[in-house]
């Protein structure tokens, strides 16, 4: 997703965190991955759904997308202050086996809830026919392209090219990502910023809306 180009444009440019960072080994093992992944529960569960709406569901999500993400949390270029210190001493090798484990598990579903949100004109309308609009079509006027065409139609992403699954994830932790691209607080979407300048383009009823789709959407 950017501004006006096209989803094969999209998908040509780098992902949803682009600017891969080195990737470790390529292929984790997710056996040793779920031997290190005890610190990991408390927030993300067990199996990677996690129980808390505020942390990420981790399940399924893709292992180039997850090996990209640990790898900057690690490093720095994406602070997670939850996670300070605690991949410190894991080497790419662990980093990739954690990917692998985790992309091996079964996403949940969280569903979606039949909810109204009030848009820019102080009109009420259904989340769920917004949510469905928005991520399916995108919103021409305002340069916001549809998610399915870097996610899938089904949300199940695109992991060759590390765009992370999106479908049944936490509303609320979609919402709060949604909203740190917006102010420019995550930027590990790489050069060409293809979140940011989404989300810059997004009203708190948009992102409310297609958060609420997405927890839903299989």
């Amino acid at each position: 997703m950017n501004k006006l180009f096209s989803p094969m444009a999209v998908a040509l440019s780098v992902t949803l965190s682009s600017t891969l960072a080195p990737l470790a080994n390529a292929g984790g093992d997710a056996a040793k991955g779920q031997a290190l992944t005890a610190v990991c529960a408390a927030c993300h569960g067990q199996d990677g759904n996690s129980p808390m709406a505020i942390y990420p569901k981790l399940a399924g999500l893709g292992e180039k997308y997850l090996l990209k993400q640990l790898q900057e949390i690690k490093s720095g270029a994406r602070p997670v202050v939850e996670m300070t210190g605690l991949l410190t001493y894991l080497s790419d090798q662990d980093l990739a086996d954690i990917a692998a484990y985790f992309n091996s598990k079964t996403t949940q579903l969280s569903g979606s809830k039949e909810m109204k949100v009030l848009v820019n004109s102080g009109e009420e309308v259904d989340a769920l026919a917004l949510g469905t609009k928005l991520y399916r079509a995108g919103n021409k006027e305002a340069g916001i392209p549809a998610c399915s065409g870097c996610h899938s139609p089904r949300g199940q992403g695109n992991s060759p090219a590390g765009y992370p699954r999106l479908s049944g994830q936490h509303s609320d932790y979609v919402i709060k990502q949604l909203k740190a691209f917006r102010a420019g607080e995550r930027t590990n979407d790489g050069e060409a910023k293809i979140m940011r300048s989404i989300a810059e383009r997004m009203t708190d009823a948009e992102i409310t809306a297609i958060a609420n789709y997405i927890a839903g959407l299989h």
